[in-house]
């Protein structure tokens, strides 16, 4: 089934840096012969969402259309697609589209296209074209960048896994988190609290450090094995030279040299979160435990699919509040605030 008009959907759209939103509409793209027309269900809030609507990064592109953590059901496909069809359960994620042709996007690392990947929302497409994400009733995307939703997994707990879900799951599956190894995981957040879940299921010792204890019992709920407040400065004492892999899932600046004494010789600290700020650190931290800093971006396609299914399998869903469409912008102070029990999704059905 081709639909060959352009579709009107109505939008969360923000104007301009730190503008309240406002419920207006744009015309997405004509269905390519690839593409695929989702009907969105619901779209989670991510704190990249806040930075970008902010402009807190750079290269704000407005208005802004937010959103990258995408479920619905396919309304329509183009006359090539082959994996989806009418009424299946979909996924978008953080990035719609990539070369195809590089190392990476051939590897399935799509997300470091060299060409430079799109982003689902605050980018350009390869035509010059602006993208607007999930915040949205309708979304057009290629075949290949939409991941298939298992029928075990709700939709309203899906859609966060389209970043917090492959944000975390991607460094602990390349870090080999396992039995055998112990993992600590820095904020007990949107991210964080999947991140747990995760660790423990792909069988490690998992600690959580967080700043007060104030969520310890729902981190060990989630499959903590150790909990930890960060704010009593004998934590790090006690923890010394203990984790072989440590995951800051945190967008605040910490005290680095403070986390990586935590590691193991060879252990690595691996940032997810994206403080506004750079960090420092001392180079003594990491040449007298030859220990590493690294980074990691989110997932490609294969994997992100493969952590849906993993999530299915083994029970991994994010704690969500569902939101209406004109509680976006109290949600965004809520999650500066930090009063979220952990993610945010809002009900498109809405908008």
């Amino acid at each position: 089934m081709c639909n060959q008009h352009k579709t009107t959907s109505r939008v969360l759209s923000a104007p301009h840096a730190k503008a309240k939103f406002e419920n207006t509409t744009i015309e997405r793209r004509e269905l390519r012969a690839d593409d695929v027309l989702i009907d969105i269900k619901f779209s989670g809030i991510c704190h990249s969402d806040i930075h970008s609507a902010f402009d807190e990064w750079g290269g704000g592109m407005f208005p802004m259309v937010p959103g990258h953590e995408i479920a619905g059901v396919v309304e329509a496909v183009g006359e090539s697609v082959t994996k989806y069809k009418v009424g299946d359960r979909v996924g978008v994620g953080c990035f719609v589209d990539s070369c195809g042709e590089c190392e990476y996007c051939v590897n399935g690392d799509e997300q470091y296209c060299t060409k430079g990947v799109v982003q689902t929302y605050n980018s350009l497409d390869y035509d010059g074209n602006p993208t607007y994400g999930g915040y949205s009733q309708k979304i057009v995307v290629k075949e290949g960048f939409v991941v298939r939703i298992p029928d075990k997994l709700s939709m309203d707990a899906a859609s966060p896994l389209l970043c917090a879900g492959i944000t975390t799951f991607s460094p602990l599956k390349h870090w080999n988190a396992g039995p055998g190894k112990k993992v600590a995981i820095v904020g007990m957040g949107g991210l964080g609290h999947v991140a747990i879940q995760f660790a423990h299921a792909m069988g490690a010792e998992v600690t959580v450090l967080s700043r007060s204890n104030n969520k310890k019992e729902e981190a060990l709920s989630f499959g903590a094995n150790h909990y930890f407040a960060t704010s009593d400065e004998t934590t790090f004492t006690e923890l010394a030279g203990r984790f072989d892999l440590i995951l800051n899932t945190v967008s605040a600046n910490l005290n680095v040299d403070q986390y990586l004494s935590l590691l193991r010789v060879d252990g690595t600290l691996v940032n997810v979160g994206a403080p506004a700020n750079p960090d420092q650190y001392s180079v003594f931290s990491l040449i007298t435990g030859r220990r590493s800093i690294a980074g990691s971006l989110v997932g490609g396609i294969r994997e992100t699919q493969e952590m849906l299914d993993f999530a299915a399998e083994h029970g991994v869903a994010p704690m969500i509040e569902v939101i209406d469409a004109k509680q976006v912008d109290e949600a965004y102070e809520r999650v500066l605030r930090s009063d979220v029990r952990y993610r945010f999704v809002i009900d498109i059905s809405t908008l």
